[in-house]
């Protein structure tokens, strides 16, 4: 290929034609605008959206550019795949605009806004120079692929870079393995306690048999229904410590004498004796004195009685 040759087409490819350039103005500024309203949005999924625009512009203008490869792999990979699982975490996690204000780690503000100071000027050097010193670029190979440039690096890929190719793999799996282990390594559950261990353990505790449950020698079977030791008594560490917390007005009889407030047990507790059909609908019954000594009441006209621990444990 001679010099004139070189230079013909190196004045072909810089030539712009209509079509890439109506793109470019159209998409250079929605990219722009994406990418200030990834900055000053308050809200991170509104700046993650933002983003993601200026992906899809970015996208186009590599297809524009006969760079097809490069636009389908930002569009698929970075706006289809990576942003939208950011969009997904910060859905999922719901960080709100009032997040972000605390500073978590010490004096950030002050290096972020250096670090931002040197890339602006990186940024304003890099155009200064690409507007006064502007080169013709060089020729593209005319022995490139017949498949272009995704065939190309395609091939390139499973023949002469496989192994660093495989080997970069295997880094991306190793660091994502090494991720997991760091973030549930501290969760496990231990070495594994045998029944002997567990059983001995439990002996050598202050209380080896389970606590009481509710309703346990009394009529009803609810959780504020207290259990009742043998000697008729109230066990304090059946009945939930919310009771105690609710205001004593709020309570019914039974749950004011588990509280405190009256001092007798409850008044379901079993009396031995054998229960008393309700009356019919429509006869009227005398209630009678109410129980002083915590027995439930009679309705045979005798006194009511309590029960003694003998007769529990028969």
């Amino acid at each position: 290929m001679t010099i004139e040759h070189a230079q013909f087409l190196a004045q072909a490819q810089s030539a712009v034609g209509t079509g890439e350039a109506v793109a470019f103005w159209v998409l250079g500024p929605l990219a722009l605008v994406g990418a200030l309203g990834m900055v000053f949005a308050r809200n991170a999924v509104h700046s993650a959206l933002w983003l993601v625009l200026t992906m899809l512009c970015l996208g186009v203008l590599y297809m524009a550019q006969n760079a097809p490869f490069l636009g389908f792999t930002q569009i698929i990979v970075y706006t289809g795949a990576i942003m939208m699982l950011f969009l997904f975490v910060l859905m999922m996690v719901g960080r709100d605009s009032s997040d972000s204000v605390v500073e978590v780690l010490r004096g950030q503000r002050l290096w972020a806004g250096l670090g931002g100071i040197g890339l602006a000027a990186l940024l304003v050097a890099g155009l200064a120079r690409a507007l006064t010193s502007v080169e013709v670029a060089a020729p593209l190979n005319p022995w490139a692929p017949a498949g272009g440039g995704a065939g190309g690096l395609g091939r390139l890929i499973f023949t002469d870079y496989l192994f660093p190719f495989e080997l970069t793999s295997a880094l991306l799996i190793t660091a994502a393995v090494g991720a997991m282990v760091l973030a549930y390594g501290g969760k496990g559950r231990g070495p594994r306690v045998s029944q002997r261990e567990r059983a001995n353990a439990r002996f050598r505790s202050a209380r080896p048999t389970p606590l009481p449950g509710p309703g346990v020698y009394a009529t009803a079977n609810s959780v504020a229904v207290p259990a009742l030791l043998p000697d008729g008594s109230v066990a304090p560490e059946s009945l939930s410590e919310l009771l105690e917390n609710l205001p004593v007005d709020e309570l019914s009889g039974e749950r004011r004498a588990v509280a405190g407030a009256v001092p007798e047990p409850d008044p379901h507790a079993l009396t031995g004796g054998r229960a008393e059909p309700s009356p019919p609908v429509g006869e009227q019954q005398d209630a009678g004195p109410p129980p002083t000594n915590g027995a439930a009441p009679r309705h045979d006209g005798q006194e009511p009685r309590h029960v003694s621990p003998e007769e529990v444990r028969q």
